[in-house]
């Protein structure tokens, strides 16, 4: 009798996995579908960036508006009130004043400066490749393109983003903690 039991409770175990992961899809994509019909968002960011000899610390703002996409410099203060601006439609980032070249994170051109820009496309557009829970958050792997992917780390009640990893190439390039998501 046990024995005839035990191929019931594993296909009725599996068809409960199944649903879980429907509804963990669907949080997502009911996500993804509300940021890329937000016509404001801010939030901050506190970036680190791995390059091949060396590491840099950033503290970015990042808004977006009818006028498209802005990335301000908090930190470090050398360099602080730096502005980068992406309009609609454009893959070009502008620079108010001063240009902050510090160089390419992997040869796809990912800098700390579109870094933003690239993770909130990634959040719109992105590919869900996967997802899991770790620590009590709701993490998802996301897919852009060819080159790039992105972990992101939510706050499992309100889908807020709090944490994320940029790669390229199998490797994280950008760590970033976000605050004051709205």
């Amino acid at each position: 009798m046990k024995h005839a039991l035990f191929p019931l409770l594993l296909v009725f175990c599996l068809l409960l996995t199944g649903c879980g992961g429907r509804a963990d899809e669907k949080r997502f994509s009911d996500f993804s579908e509300t940021l890329s019909a937000k016509e404001t968002l801010h939030f901050t960011a506190e970036l680190r960036a791995e390059y091949a000899e060396r590491t840099l610390d950033f503290t970015l703002d990042y808004e977006k508006d009818a006028e498209g996409q802005t990335v301000t410099v908090r930190k470090p203060e050398r360099i602080a009130g730096i502005r980068a601006h992406l309009s609609p439609g454009s893959e070009t980032l502008v620079f108010e004043g001063l240009i902050l070249d510090t160089g390419p994170l992997d040869p796809y051109g990912l800098t700390p400066m579109n870094a933003l820009p690239k993770l909130v496309e990634t959040l719109c557009a992105g590919q869900l490749e996967s997802h899991w829970e770790e620590s009590g958050a709701f993490v998802c792997h996301l897919i852009l393109d060819d080159h790039l992917s992105a972990s992101v780390w939510f706050e499992p009640q309100s889908m807020t983003p709090s944490y994320a990893e940029l790669q390229s190439d199998n490797a994280v390039h950008l760590f970033c903690t976000i605050r004051d998501w709205r």
